[in-house]
């Protein structure tokens, strides 16, 4: 990559109080930018001040919803070092993303040096209140002037960062799921394994009704049959039965998540059987209605582990652990989070260090 030219701002903004952060409503001083033309490729590579983008009203974005997004942390570790979680990881899903939706991909070297290059830039943005961390948001969108339903020659490429707290205003404590009969989030053949602005739009319906009966996130089964748990909100979904593990495969419209990877990859060392298979809704209440549902959780960057206490579908009712976090939930939850602030042993090699 070229290198990347640094305009810092003439004024700082005033750094929030880190005990009551929230998640993604500040962000930082300085944004990261990569512009890309046919024929030229990814260009230009600049952190500026952070500041309103100018786009043409017909800019493609707007109109045929041509972008891919990711989301990355950065953490203070105790020595007062900066630290991010397995970068490459995000930087790879990107690429499948764009293979996807006809963008083309940023190489992993390119989006990883951008993400660490800002990070050095907002170093002091990382907050070290316990539990808080510096989210960064890399998306692409489609900046042609353009009316008309084909990929864009023009792309712009940014990274913004935020300081933030807890995902759930709940922290670790158990969340209540609602599981969706009606709509879809997406299916095989389409770009629910993508991170596109598209899925979460599809999904806001649905998490508002469960809001308004008082559900933390919606428990979404596969698009055909309305019968096998794909996701739960913005996060993949793990469950514990009768001592196995069990997650749904990654058949096409299930996000990839790289938190999932790892609660996988950390699951494999301690010998937990796991499967990655289709597990119907029938399936989860029976086990929840026999006793043998012992543990489930969501899993993704913002919340990193989610508990789940209580299960709704279709008028059933499943107290998981009786409304309790489990313990095997717990320790995913600390030995992640003790890697990622630095407080435990990375013997995983999935940190990377902000010079």
């Amino acid at each position: 990559m070229e290198t990347i030219q640094i305009t810092r701002a003439g004024s700082l903004k005033a750094k929030p109080d880190p005990k009551t952060l929230g998640f993604g409503k500040i962000f930082t001083d300085h944004m990261f930018l990569l512009d890309y033309t046919a024929g030229q490729g990814w260009h230009d590579p600049r952190i500026i001040p952070y500041a309103p983008l100018a786009l043409d009203p017909s800019a493609m974005v707007f109109h045929y919803a041509q972008e891919v997004f990711e989301g990355l942390k950065a953490y203070r570790r105790p020595d007062g070092g900066v630290q991010l979680f397995r970068p490459g990881e995000n930087a790879r899903r990107m690429i499948r993303s764009c293979e996807r939706m006809c963008i083309p991909p940023v190489p992993e070297e390119m989006f990883v040096q951008a993400v660490k290059t800002l990070v050095g830039v907002e170093k002091d943005w990382v907050p070290s209140e316990p539990g808080t961390s510096l989210y960064i948001r890399p998306f692409i969108i489609a900046t042609e002037p353009a009316l008309g339903v084909h990929a864009s020659p023009r792309y712009l490429f940014i990274i913004i960062c935020s300081p933030v707290g807890a995902y759930y205003d709940t922290g670790i404590n158990p969340v209540k799921i609602y599981v969706e009969n009606e709509d879809v989030r997406a299916v095989k053949g389409g770009t629910g394994y993508t991170k596109c602005g598209g899925n979460y739009a599809a999904s806001i319906r649905a998490g508002e009704r469960a809001e308004e009966k008082g559900f933390a996130q919606v428990l979404w089964l596969d698009g055909v049959e309305r019968k096998y748990i794909e996701e739960v909100g913005s996060m993949n979904v793990l469950f514990k039965i009768d001592g196995t593990v069990v997650t749904p495969a990654l058949t096409g419209s299930v996000l990839p998540g790289i938190t999932r990877r790892s609660c996988l990859e950390l699951l494999n060392s301690w010998n937990v059987p796991v499967e990655e298979r289709l597990i119907s809704a029938q399936e989860l209440f029976d086990a929840a209605d026999s006793g043998r549902l012992e543990e489930a959780w969501g899993s993704g960057t913002a919340a990193v582990i989610s508990p789940i206490g209580e299960l709704d579908w279709a008028g059933r009712r499943a107290v998981v652990n009786g409304g309790q976090t489990g313990p095997l939930t717990h320790k995913l939850y600390d030995t992640l989070t003790g890697i990622q602030w630095g407080t435990l042993p990375d013997t995983f090699n999935w940190t990377v260090e902000i010079p």
